[in-house]
């Protein structure tokens, strides 16, 4: 995982040893030689998709080009980084603290979350609040693709309701989290405290933040919706539908995979899309 980037940029390989002295460990060893089971740690998944996000954007133009920037979920700090709102030094730290406070919350409460496909969103939002218990809609990804959040008795029991309702598809996710729900609290607050000293600045183009939808360039706004990001829904199709609507010509996936390319498809599938996770 990003080794192509690693092997292409003397500045990309400098990006990878900070990161490894700012985590305390060997981030980018286990990003090129560990296993399956190594890089889906929490601790690590959150950093090393940061790392490779930001330290790929640095290098292509097409980002510098950019009219303006979005992430979804852990993807709004990479894309806050390459915008200029954070340093790469104070967004990995960010990250980091992010990743240990879900972590914390997670091992706190058997919790899980679900994937709805097939169902208007509105109708899941319904049957959320149906079901005894903590579930909630966490990521509006696409047009009739949602995914539900919560305690896991009461994710199960929004799955069955979802089948019994005609979804064409509800299942569990393998996460060990309530992501984007009331029960990560507690890590909202941890969170909370450390954007709240962590320097920002005016970004060099708005980012469309996850809370809201809505392009952002004032700094206080911005930590408060990164504040309110870890128990609210990533409006994502809602994203994606604003900007277009405010002109966006292309959308450019920088990172690994190409899950934000086939959501935009689906979403926006009149403007061309691409993915790069090499240089």
């Amino acid at each position: 995982m990003g080794k192509s980037v690693f092997d292409a940029s003397q500045a990309a390989r400098a990006r990878f040893r900070e990161a490894d002295e700012i985590l305390g460990f060997a981030l980018s060893e286990t990003m090129f030689h560990g296993s399956a089971e190594e890089l889906t740690r929490t601790e690590v998944t959150q950093p090393a998709i940061f790392v490779h996000s930001v330290v790929l954007a640095e290098c292509l133009q097409v980002v510098k080009d950019a009219a303006m920037m979005a992430g979804h979920s852990l993807g709004e700090f990479s894309a806050l980084t390459a915008a200029g709102a954070l340093s790469f030094a104070d967004g990995l730290r960010l990250v980091a603290e992010r990743a240990a406070a879900m972590q914390a919350a997670c091992d706190a409460h058997p919790s899980s979350m679900a994937a709805v496909v097939g169902l208007d969103d509105d109708a899941v939002e319904a049957l959320c609040k149906q079901i005894d218990g903590v579930v909630v809609p966490a990521n509006y990804n696409s047009p009739g693709q949602l995914v539900i959040s919560g305690a896991t008795a009461a994710v199960e029991a929004a799955v069955a309701l979802a089948k019994s309702r005609g979804a064409k598809m509800a299942k569990l996710l393998p996460v060990n989290g309530a992501f984007h729900s009331p029960l990560m609290e507690p890590a909202r607050e941890r969170l909370a405290a450390a954007i709240a000293v962590a320097p920002f600045r005016t970004p060099v183009c708005p980012v469309y933040q996850n809370v809201n939808a809505a392009p952002e360039t004032d700094p206080e706004t911005i930590r408060k919706n990164l504040v309110a990001q870890l128990t609210a829904p990533v409006r994502w199709t809602q994203t994606i539908q604003r900007m277009a609507a405010d002109g966006a010509e292309s959308f450019h996936e920088i990172g690994p995979g190409k899950v934000l390319q086939n959501l935009a498809k689906r979403i926006v599938p009149e403007i061309p899309n691409f993915a790069q996770a090499e240089p």
